[in-house]
């Protein structure tokens, strides 16, 4: 007897239902973001532009997407080069205190994120005398916050990654005579090269769309997108945030109908 994984009809409803009832909440931004008045509310009669044309008309705006991307990248970079010395030093070595040092690196991903913000609030502060980059309010120090923050959750992917390779890959090519650099770049880092991809956009995401590290670590200077939409909201009620909340709504559609189209025509080849 053949079992088909295919979702029949009923289920198939059940999905599409449960997927409209959580879209529901972003799909109600986008006639907010039209309203032609100063705060949020959805238009009547009159649909406007006006949100829209703000976000390139002030540039602030402009300021903090370029400030959350340079930190984004930076602190994805860091987490991902941290995250894979730890796990290709933890996958080889199998220390005996494995256990210990798998729980510190997972530890900010465990701690409150109050207790983790003021922590890093804590350590800027005493730092800032001492140097004039990584500083509080500095985009570098926000930058080594965001880093703690997500090399947690790179550890995990890369771990996961790394559970899936022989280990017998890495002893025949010790037993050729490799060296360990030979055998880190040659070997192991080639079959875990998806999990390291994984790894930097997961952490990019998450440090891009930090909020709670960020409104203690930063003041006045160091504005990210976040920052600058939470400040819009809590001031204000400025609707420019829901005209970039629709943008940023559309952008992420376009990725996944992108990707879609491309694993189409991959299976199609």
């Amino acid at each position: 007897m053949t079992v088909s994984l295919k979702p029949g009809p009923v289920t198939t409803a059940i999905g599409a239902l449960t997927a409209v009832f959580l879209l529901m909440p972003l799909l109600a931004v986008i006639p907010v973001s039209f309203t032609p008045k100063r705060y949020l509310s959805l238009p009547k009669g009159e649909w406007s532009l006006r949100h829209y044309e703000a976000l390139w008309d002030k540039p602030e705006w402009g300021d903090s997407v370029l400030l959350s991307l340079q930190i984004g990248v930076t602190a994805a970079v860091l987490a991902t080069l941290l995250a894979t010395a730890f796990c290709l030093g933890f996958w080889m070595l199998r220390p005996k205190a494995g256990g210990l040092l798998a729980g510190i690196a997972l530890l900010p991903m465990l701690a409150p994120p109050v207790v983790s913000a003021l922590t890093l609030y804590s350590f800027l502060q005493a730092i800032t005398p001492w140097n004039s980059w990584v500083v509080y309010d500095g985009w570098l120090g926000v930058v080594v916050a965001h880093t703690v923050m997500v090399v947690p959750y790179a550890v995990v992917i890369l771990m996961v990654a790394l559970s899936q390779v022989d280990r017998k890959i890495d002893l025949s090519a010790r037993s050729m005579g490799a060296n360990l650099w030979t055998r880190i770049h040659a070997v192991i880092l080639p079959n875990i090269r998806f999990g390291i991809l994984s790894a930097f956009m997961l952490s990019f995401i998450l440090s891009w769309d930090e909020i709670g590290v960020t409104l203690f670590i930063t003041s006045v200077k160091a504005i990210t997108l976040p920052r600058r939409m939470w400040m819009g909201l809590r001031d204000n009620v400025d609707p420019t945030v829901a005209a970039l909340s629709v943008l940023l709504i559309v952008l992420v559609t376009l990725v996944i109908l992108g990707r879609l189209v491309w694993e189409h025509s991959q299976k199609a080849e």
